[in-house]
C-alpha cells in the first residue's frame, strides 16, 4: 500500500470504484460537518456561576453590561465571554509570602518617623467591583493595587514613632492607610474595592530590641492587670462602705428622734407635775422633804407627831407594811 503525506492510501483510493469513492467522500463530509457542528454548539453558550460575572465582547469590543449567573448564549467565533470572580474575597500579603509565610524583607523593612527601622507585615482583603474595568481599564490591576498599598504604607509608617507602630498605634495606622488606598482606587478606577487592611505583624529588626519591647509590653499588661484588680476592689468595697454609712446615718437618726421624743415626754411630765404643785404647793413641799430624807438617810424610820403634847393621835410616814412589822410602843410622855 502506498500512503501520501496525509496518511491516505492513494493507490487504494484510486483503484476504488466510483460508488465507493462517492460513499467515502460522503462519510468524510459528514464527519467534518459533525465536528464543525460540535465546535459551533460548544462555543455558542457559556455558564456563569453564582460567584462570577461575565463580560461579553463582539469582535473584541465590549458590548454589554456584566452578565449574572446562569446559562447564556453567544455567537461562536464572533463573541467572547470573560468570566470574572466578583463575589470572592481576594487576598494580598505585604511583607511576606501568603502561601509559604516566609518574610520578604524588601517589602516589610521600613523607616519610622523617629528614624528607626521596623519590620511590618500587612494583610489586604479586596474584591472585584467592576469586571469590565478590571479586565480592560488597566493592565494587571492586582499589581497596581499592591503598588498603591506599599506606597501608602510607607507614607504612613514614616510619620509614626516606632513605639506607636509596635504597640498602641496599630488601629490608627490601619485606618489611615485604608482611607488613602480607597481614595486612590477611586481615582485610578480599575474595578477593585478594598475591604480591609491589617497589620499582620510588627517587630524591630534585631533580637535585642525585640526583647526590650516585649519587656515593655509585659510591664504594660501588668499595669493594666493591677488597674483592673484595683477597679474590681473599688467596685466591691464602695457599696459595702456606702451601706455601712447608710446604716450609721439611720441609727443616728433613730437615736436623735428617740432623744427628741424622750425630751418631749420629760417636758410633759414636768409640766404635769408643776400643775399639781401649783394647785397644792405646801403638800408637795412636805412630800418632797420626806422623799429627800428617805434618799439621804435610807432605812431610817420616821415618826411624825401630828398632835399636841398630851394627844394620843400620831401619823407615821412612810407607812410600813403592818403585817409582821415591829412597831414600838409609844411612851407616856
Amino acid at each position: 500500500m502506498n500512503f501520501n503525506r496525509d496518511g491516505w492510501d492513494t493507490k487504494s483510493f484510486k483503484s476504488m470504484d466510483p460508488k465507493s469513492k462517492k460513499r467515502m467522500m460522503r462519510l468524510v463530509a459528514a464527519a467534518v460537518i459533525i465536528i464543525i457542528a460540535i465546535v459551533l454548539i460548544s462555543s455558542s453558550y457559556y455558564m456563569v456561576s453564582d460567584k462570577q460575572q461575565a463580560v461579553l465582547t463582539t469582535f473584541g469590543k465590549y458590548t454589554g453590561t456584566p452578565i449574572d449567573a446562569g446559562l447564556h448564549f453567544k455567537i461562536p467565533f464572533v463573541q467572547q465571554a470573560y468570566l470574572v470572580d466578583v463575589n470572592v474575597s481576594l487576598k494580598q500579603a505585604i511583607g511576606y509570602n501568603l502561601e509559604t509565610g516566609y518574610s520578604i524583607p524588601s517589602e516589610s523593612k521600613m523607616i519610622t518617623g523617629d528614624f528607626n527601622i521596623v519590620n511590618v507585615d500587612f494583610y489586604v482583603e479586596y474584591r472585584i467591583s467592576d469586571p469590565y474595568k478590571y479586565l480592560f481599564a488597566s493592565k494587571e490591576p492586582d499589581v497596581i493595587l499592591k503598588n498603591i498599598t506599599q506606597s501608602r504604607i510607607r507614607d504612613i509608617i514614616s510619620s509614626y514613632k516606632v513605639d506607636e507602630i509596635l504597640t498602641t498605634g496599630k488601629a490608627e495606622i490601619q485606618g489611615k492607610i485604608k482611607d488613602l488606598i480607597v481614595n486612590e482606587l477611586d481615582i485610578y478606577n480599575i474595578g477593585l474595592e478594598l475591604y480591609d487592611i491589617k497589620i499582620q505583624d510588627a517587630e524591630p529588626p534585631t533580637p535585642e530590641v525585640i526583647a526590650a519591647f516585649k519587656d515593655v509590653e509585659t510591664a504594660k499588661q501588668y499595669r493594666q492587670t493591677m488597674r483592673n484588680q484595683a477597679e474590681a476592689y473599688k467596685n466591691e468595697n464602695i457599696p459595702k462602705a456606702q451601706a455601712e454609712a447608710d446604716k450609721l446615718l439611720q441609727n443616728a437618726e433613730f437615736l436623735k428622734q428617740d432623744r427628741i421624743n424622750e425630751s418631749f415626754m420629760l417636758v410633759a411630765m414636768f409640766n404635769a407635775m408643776y400643775e399639781q404643785y401649783a394647785a397644792n404647793p405646801n403638800i408637795h413641799k412636805q412630800r418632797m422633804y420626806y422623799e429627800m430624807i428617805e434618799n439621804v438617810l435610807p432605812g431610817i424610820r420616821v415618826y411624825i407627831n401630828a398632835g399636841s403634847n398630851n394627844d394620843d393621835i400620831s401619823m407615821i410616814l412612810p407607812l410600813d407594811d403592818f403585817i409582821g412589822a415591829d412597831i414600838p410602843e409609844r411612851s407616856g410622855n
